[in-house]
Order: structure tokens, then C-alpha cells, then sequence
């Protein structure tokens, strides 16, 4: 059996992170690492905790140190998985990682993407917009906010009266579900 290190990224409460743990509960393959946080007082972290996975907290400064790039690959991980972690990824990172580090987006790119759109801002955007669909995009991570290769989208209609909550609602749905997934697939392709 071939195992995989994985280190999860998260600025957030984690419910990404709570969803790809429980889809992994039962393969022993799905190795998580690490847990990286760019904020104390997460709900991330208390997963890490929950689930006794070591987790890190960083600053900005020590996220482009060249002792936390040599920290992840001592980690040996075969993905890098961002799930709402709102930094860039420093270059030497993804040049260390290629095509190693994936990301999901609240929306479908190229729209809605880049600096600033996260969360509220993206939902709240899609809806000014009077856009008829939204949905979700996940893709591997380059030098450039949401620019990276696709992976997957998966779309859901915005429905008339939706708000940035009801509209987050279903967008949460379907990253619970397709992010796991999707994560499987990828790390299944890499045993191949």
C-alpha cells in the first residue's frame, strides 16, 4: 500500500477540513501530516487537536522562510491541500510542489477570482452580477491568485432571493462532497 502525506492549509472554522477527515477516516493510505493555519483561535485548530494532528500557526514572515518551506518537504506530502486558506502561496513553495498543491474556490473561474475574492465577497458578487449559476472550482495552485490549471468545477443554480448566506449554503455543500472526492482521485492517479 502506498501511503500519502498529506498537510491541509486553513484560515477558517475547517469545515473542509472536517469534510475531507471524515471522507479519509477508514484508508489508512491518507496520512495527514500537518495542519497549517495563518490564524490563532480557529476551528481548524480544534480539529487538529480533535483528530491529534500536529498543527502550526504562522505569521507572514515565516510562512516565506526558508524553514518552513524546509519543514514541508521534510513532510514528504504528496498534496498540499488548501481548503479556505486566504493567503498566496509563496513562489518557492509551488515551485517546490508542482502540480502538487490544490485549492478550492467558491465560485467558477476564471470569475469571480483573486485577491480579496473569498467567502461573502465572492457570493455577494455573484449575486450583483444577477448571475443564473455559481459553483466550484478546484484547481491546482501557480504563482497567481486562482489562476491555476482546473481540476474540477461543479455548478448550482443561484436562485432568485439568494443571498451571500443561502447562496454560501449551497456552495458549502458541494465542496464537502466534491473536494474529498476529488482529492481521492488525484491521490488514486498518483499510485498508478
Amino acid at each position: 500500500m502506498q501511503y500519502h502525506n498529506i498537510i491541509l492549509f486553513a484560515s477558517g472554522r475547517g469545515s473542509n477540513i472536517q469534510a475531507i477527515l471524515d471522507h479519509f477516516k477508514d484508508n489508512p493510505a491518507f496520512v495527514p501530516r500537518l495542519i497549517v493555519c495563518n490564524r490563532p483561535g480557529i476551528g481548524a485548530i480544534d480539529i487538529a487537536r480533535d483528530h491529534g494532528i500536529p498543527h502550526i500557526i504562522i505569521d507572514r514572515q515565516n510562512f516565506k522562510s526558508v524553514e518552513f518551506l524546509e519543514k514541508i518537504i521534510s513532510l514528504e506530502p504528496s498534496l498540499l491541500i488548501l481548503a479556505g486558506f486566504l493567503w498566496k502561496i509563496p513562489d518557492a513553495l509551488v515551485q517546490a510542489f508542482p502540480n502538487r498543491i490544490i485549492n478550492i474556490h467558491p465560485a467558477l473561474l476564471p470569475r469571480y477570482g483573486g485577491k480579496g475574492m473569498y467567502g461573502a465577497h465572492v457570493h455577494q458578487a455573484v449575486i450583483d452580477a444577477q448571475d443564473k449559476e455559481s459553483g466550484i472550482t478546484i484547481h491546482y495552485v501557480n504563482e497567481h491568485y486562482d489562476e491555476g490549471n482546473l481540476i474540477c468545477q461543479v455548478h448550482c443554480p443561484v436562485i432568485p432571493g439568494d443571498t451571500p448566506d443561502t447562496l454560501a449554503g449551497r456552495i458549502h455543500r458541494l465542496e464537502h462532497y466534491f473536494f474529498p472526492r476529488t482529492i481521492e482521485f488525484l491521490l488514486h492517479n498518483m499510485t498508478e
